[in-house]
């Protein structure tokens, strides 16, 4: 076919936005447009959300009725992320949980166009059509990260500051690079390991940026984003308790204690309500389990009910949850605006393997709240480093620990484990435990716990690491106030920076699902 600019003229060139149904015909452009490429084509499902999430920034082109180009866009708060990010950082390893409607840039994840239609100029079209929805939304900029394939030609007598010059100055053609300059995109920083076996790159990319001159920042005099948020931890006294009734009345008194203190969120600690498993001690352990499972629907009901009414975040411990007859050891986050989400622990303890035949959950997953970002690891799950990490590279602030030991050696596990990754993630974290005795429930007899709330460990943080904590081994409350602003500085200027300091050029953590 063709192209010239002449004969494009006489064509039907149409840009709109994307739309499920285009789906086959999105394919085929991406395996034409990546041929080589291993994995070429984005799945259905991640279109699919992406159209959810965002469907004024999935754009496409069509010329004479059939699709040829498209352009994948999500919005960020940038600030979550900085300069020194990756491709799987950005896109919160590609599940684009990163997207935020309220945030301040326009972020590039893909353009392609169909090799037989390009030097039409299409790129361009797709890219003023990013500009002006940039403009509509009062974004502060377009940013993307770009590669350099040309660079493997000329890696060994270049660095790749010097080929991005002798780019500029038109001494060396890269296409992407070229394309990039010629449409007012200017290059903000080198990136190293930005797409990992990117050989032709040498793992190196650029980051580039399109300034908006329209943006007003908008100056809110209501509703200022708060940088404090109020935390509280439950250390759970158990006993044991007449029955259902009786255990919510506990829960709710010290919700509501929290609710006078406004607090933005309340931590449970884990298998809290297993006082309700005196009812089924004459049954074996893994039939007495599955019998407090009974109670979790209602619990979460409960705890959805009190977060509306007394205005709190709630991480409700966790609770056993049986789903197509597997166990599983789940707990909830039950939003103040009624929402409610769940996460699975992922580590299952040998006991719990081999007492209650638990099975562990395989999602990891960030929650979104009101009062920012925050994940949630369940007792054994925070000593594995990896799921925190991952947290981590999708903009997590507090880490939410629910735990339960019955052993000062078994707490201790819990909670230097917390503490590391408190200061290798740049982040809160905020365990929860339960503490006496429930001499009659099988399994639950005895309980040692110590909640705390740790943080990195840097001059604007506490010389302990610690932000508050309870008296060992006994029932109380325990609040501190998080300033999020000083994550945000030690990000940039703290000492030391765990996580901008990382080699990726020789290591990488990534979800496999």
């Amino acid at each position: 076919m063709s192209t010239n600019d002449d004969q494009a003229v006489n064509l039907n060139v149409h840009l709109r936005n994307l739309q499920i149904s285009d789906y086959p015909e999105l394919r085929e452009i991406m395996t034409q447009a990546y041929v080589g490429v291993e994995d070429p084509y984005w799945e259905k499902k991640d279109i699919k959300k992406l159209l959810q999430i965002f469907p004024e920034g999935q754009l496409c082109i069509e010329v004479e009725g059939k699709m040829v180009a498209a352009a994948l866009a999500i919005i960020v708060d940038y600030q979550k992320f900085g300069d020194n990010h990756s491709y799987n950082q950005i896109t919160g390893n590609e599940s684009f949980d990163t997207h935020d409607a309220h945030g301040n840039v326009l972020y590039g994840i893909d353009v392609f166009v169909h090799p037989e239609y390009r030097g039409m100029r299409l790129g361009r079209r797709l890219y003023d059509g990013r500009k002006e929805l940039c403009e509509n939304l009062n974004l502060k900029s377009i940013i993307a990260g770009g590669r350099i394939p040309n660079y493997e030609k000329h890696a060994d007598e270049m660095t790749p500051r010097q080929y991005i010059d002798a780019v500029k100055n038109r001494q060396i053609h890269d296409p992407i690079l070229n394309f990039q300059m010629g449409n007012d995109f200017h290059v903000k920083k080198i990136l190293k390991n930005y797409l990992p076996g990117d050989n032709q790159s040498k793992d190196y990319a650029t980051l580039l940026e399109w300034n908006n001159i329209y943006y007003q920042e908008e100056e809110t005099l209501i509703n200022k984003p708060r940088t404090y948020i109020r935390v509280g931890l439950v250390q759970w006294q158990m006993r044991p308790l007449k029955d259902f009734d009786a255990l919510v009345e506990q829960m709710e008194y010290f919700i509501d204690a929290f609710g006078d203190y406004q607090s933005d969120f309340i931590l449970f600690p884990e298998l809290f309500n297993a006082p309700l498993m005196a009812e089924f001690n004459h049954l074996g352990e893994p039939e007495a389990i599955r019998g407090l499972a009974k109670y979790t629907d209602q619990l979460r009901e409960k705890f959805v009910e009190f977060a509306i009414a007394y205005n709190v975040n709630i991480i409700a411990g966790s609770m056993p949850e049986i789903k197509d007859e597997k166990l599983y050891n789940v707990s909830y986050l039950c939003r103040r605006d009624g929402s409610w989400d769940s996460y699975e622990k992922i580590h299952i303890t040998p006991s719990e393997q081999t007492s209650w035949g638990m099975e562990g959950g395989d999602k990891v997953k960030v929650f979104d709240t009101d009062a920012g970002k925050i994940g949630i690891t369940i007792c054994y799950d925070v000593e594995f480093p990896e799921i925190a990490r991952l947290y981590a590279e999708q903009g997590v602030q507090i880490l939410f620990v629910p735990f339960l030991t019955d052993t000062q050696n078994g707490f201790n596990r819990v909670r230097y484990c917390a503490q590391a990754r408190a200061i290798e993630n740049e982040c809160y974290v905020a365990i929860a435990g339960c503490v006496g005795n429930l001499p009659k429930v099988n399994n639950m007899d005895i309980q040692y716990a110590q909640s705390a709330i740790f943080t990195p460990s840097d001059f604007a943080f506490p010389t302990n690491a610690i932000k508050a904590e309870a008296t060992p081994n006994t029932e109380m409350t325990v609040i501190g106030d998080l300033d999020l602003e000083l994550l945000k500085e030690l990000h940039e200027f703290g000492s030391v920076r765990n996580l901008k300091d990382r080699r990726l050029d020789l290591y990488n953590i990534k979800l496999k699902k």
